[in-house]
């Protein structure tokens, strides 16, 4: 007991000493490298669940000849959906031939702008930990390091805003193209009303759908990032300090009018005391009798 009890006035302490004023970069430090660390899983988390997505839809086609039928057509497709080079083959129902079928689309370019967007904002959270950890004096000369730190969130949280609404997009249209009615009518034998074609099943989107939600988390990220960051440079240092002497100056200013103020009214008060006692005296010699004799 009396061990946990040390333990917890040190942790207490450390806590403590970590907000005093000689060192206050500490705690802000700590506090970024943590929320690097959820920048590092939130980004891997993203370009994971997109980078690594692969999917299967199936369709039926039944011909008016049960032998020329083929009832589960299986469709596979993945990252970095370039639909237009995945083809299958359907049946025609006319003779034992079956034709090939290419899909419509290609969503490469936002696929591949949001994975490449998570991983640089990836590679930079582990190389910025690392600086933080092991060369913090380096980070902070010449208030280079935080300037650069600064404008690269900047940055990074633009892009993922970019991409990830881009994504988003792309995922929809997507989804349309691989719908499995809407496939149905690129094939032929589907076109033939005496021919029954339908949806064995289709792609499972949820592994997508939480890429489009770790896409717009990391923007938040990211963003809320931005003045943890501009706390750390010289702007924000400079601006404080033009901002505590502003506020000096002027309580001196008040200061001062103030002790003058005091100061004149003290001279007046003692003006008006010192002339109501003279008076009185200046009126006796005038006006008062001198002498019986002068009297007379």
């Amino acid at each position: 007991a009396l061990q946990r009890l040390r333990e917890f006035k040190l942790q207490r302490y450390l806590l403590s000493s970590c907000w005093q004023a000689s060192s206050p970069a500490a705690c802000n430090m700590g506090e970024g490298r943590l929320e690097l660390t959820w920048h590092q899983l939130s980004a891997i988390f993203a370009f994971a669940t997109c980078g690594g997505y692969s999917g299967q839809l199936r369709v039926s086609v039944d011909c008016m000849e049960k032998a020329r039928s083929n009832l589960s057509i299986g469709i596979d497709f993945a990252y970095p959906f370039r639909l237009h080079q995945v083809s299958f083959e359907a049946p025609l129902c006319e003779g034992i031939r079956n034709e090939r079928v290419v899909l419509i689309g290609d969503f490469s370019s936002s696929a591949e702008f949001f994975v490449t967007i998570a991983v640089f904002a990836f590679l930079y959270s582990l190389m910025a930990t690392i600086v933080y950890i092991f060369f913090q004096n380096m980070y902070r000369e010449n208030n280079r390091g935080p300037l650069i730190d600064f404008v690269v969130t900047v940055v990074f949280s633009f892009m993922w805003l970019v991409s990830s609404s881009a994504w988003a997009k792309a995922l929809s249209d997507v989804k349309t193209a691989t719908d499995p009615d809407e496939v149905q009518f690129l094939i032929s034998a589907c076109k033939v009303q005496s021919n029954k074609c339908g949806s064995v099943h289709g792609p499972r989107w949820s592994g997508l759908n939480t890429s489009v939600v770790f896409g717009f988390l990391n923007f938040v990220l990211w963003a809320g990032n931005i003045w943890f960051v501009f706390k750390e440079t010289g702007w924000h240092k400079g601006a404080s300090r033009l901002a505590d002497g502003a506020s000096e100056k002027k309580a001196g200013t008040f200061n001062q009018q103030q002790t003058y103020n005091q100061g004149s009214f003290d001279q007046s008060g003692s003006y008006n005391t010192q002339g109501n006692y003279d008076q009185p005296s200046e009126y006796s010699q005038v006006g008062g009798p001198t002498s019986f004799s002068n009297q007379m």
